[in-house]
């Protein structure tokens, strides 16, 4: 396998975990923010609604940009416009201010996170054989840092704009520094040594997939709905239902992030034998049981478990829906990655909003089996992802024996 792909890998790792850094160095942050800005929970509820549509505004922006220009041109630019807007939220004097810098962070990231899983998707391409799972478990484990790398800071007393403006500082270095190991648009669409591949595919007109595309982004917009509760509602769910201490609701949050990271390291060596559907359709389902199980449990530990369960059937569900999107048409990956990963941004952002009301007429914990229920959803549509027939060895297996046996 050539060095300039493994290099183009490595690089690819670099930025999920640069923008899991950032990003997580700004959640981090959000408490003594509100605080220093003097804003009220309500306030900044609707401030973070602006983070996700610029965010959404930049995802639509960026597909086709990348998609024209290449990523190896827009994946530096957008990690060092998210590394810059970074420290806008800590200059904030005010509510219109963060809400302006809150705009500009959520642009840039939108713009970051398509591009750099468009060009997951050429490096997956040259590899044929799944490796989308591996980039976002790295994005969590950039999570991770930024959670250990903000705790150490903000104990030894730094200001927010320092710690901040320290990040962004790194932030533009690192993406500057990864920048020439990206893959050149010419090297995306064929495995490695295919030289003809790429103007081949220059040179004929661009296969249409509109209705497949929207498929993967329906059920992107179902799956990160569910995600999203596990975000917003876990911690709460042990708190305000089961009654258990603060530092023991916490707990859940962290199994399902755990649990997610873990599977995200492992889903690439499992769609490689038993193919992209099967992952799909039995991760979802995995997902709909610990979901319930966590609903429905009347003891701590078995909701514990339950959220655990959620996290590890759901860490390779949206990565395959990427990597379908990607794979569909490599003249229109930039573009269908940004829909697919727009709409299901919005899914995560209409978490609160759908949850939230179902609470006015029911417990927190029933309210849940509505994402149960996209689960069951996602599993039972999950042979979608056959129509990907583009995509890398491995991703259009069905789990029957022999397909299975093929893939492996």
């Amino acid at each position: 396998m050539e060095r300039s792909l493994r290099a183009g890998r490595t690089a690819t790792f670099a930025y999920f975990v640069l923008d899991g850094f950032l990003m997580g160095t700004w959640v981090v942050h959000i408490p003594s923010i509100e605080q220093r800005v003097g804003i009220s929970h309500a306030t900044l509820g609707w401030l973070l609604l602006l983070l996700g549509g610029g965010a959404f505004a930049g995802m639509r922006l960026v597909g086709p940009l990348t998609d024209r220009f290449g990523a190896r041109r827009t994946v530096p630019a957008s990690a060092v416009a998210c590394s810059a807007a970074l420290v806008l939220p800590g200059l904030a004097a005010g509510a219109w201010a963060l809400g302006a810098a809150l705009v500009l962070l959520g642009f840039a990231n939108g713009c970051l996170d398509v591009s750099m899983n468009t060009h997951a998707v050429q490096v997956e391409r040259g590899y044929q054989r799944p490796i989308m799972s591996a980039f976002h478990a790295l994005f969590s484990v950039g999570g991770v840092a930024a959670s250990l790398v903000g705790a150490a800071t903000l104990g030894w007393g730094w200001s927010t704009a320092a710690t901040l403006g320290g990040t962004a500082a790194v932030g533009v270095a690192a993406a500057l520094l990864a920048a020439p190991a990206l893959l050149p648009a010419q090297a995306a669409p064929g495995p490695v040594g295919d030289s003809g591949a790429a103007s081949a595919s220059r040179g004929r007109a661009p296969r249409a997939t509109p209705r497949m595309i929207w498929m993967l982004a329906v059920l992107a917009f179902m799956l990160m709905l569910c995600e999203g509760v596990a975000n917003d509602w876990s911690t709460l769910q042990l708190k305000v239902v089961l009654g258990a201490p603060a530092a023991t609701a916490a707990l859940a949050y962290g199994a399902f992030a755990t649990t997610m990271t873990v599977g995200r390291l492992l889903t690439d060596r499992v769609a490689a034998r038993i193919g992209a559907v099967a992952v799909l359709r039995y991760g979802a389902a995995v997902a709909a049981a610990g979901l319930a199980l966590a609903a429905l449990s009347p003891v701590v530990p078995l909701a514990l478990l339950g959220w655990a369960v959620f996290g590890a059937g759901m860490s390779g569900c949206i990565p395959q829906l990427f990597s379908a999107a990607g794979h569909a048409d490599p003249d229109s990956a930039g573009a269908n990655v940004s829909r697919v990963a727009g709409l299901g941004y919005v899914g995560m952002l209409a978490g609160p909003a759908v949850i939230g009301p179902m609470t006015r007429l029911m417990p927190l914990n029933i309210a849940f089996l509505l994402p149960v229920a996209l689960c069951v959803v996602a599993s039972l549509t999950s042979r979608i992802l056959k129509d990907g027939s583009a995509a890398p060895a491995g991703h259009e297996a069905d789990p029957e024996p022999a397909a299975a046996a093929q893939a492996g």
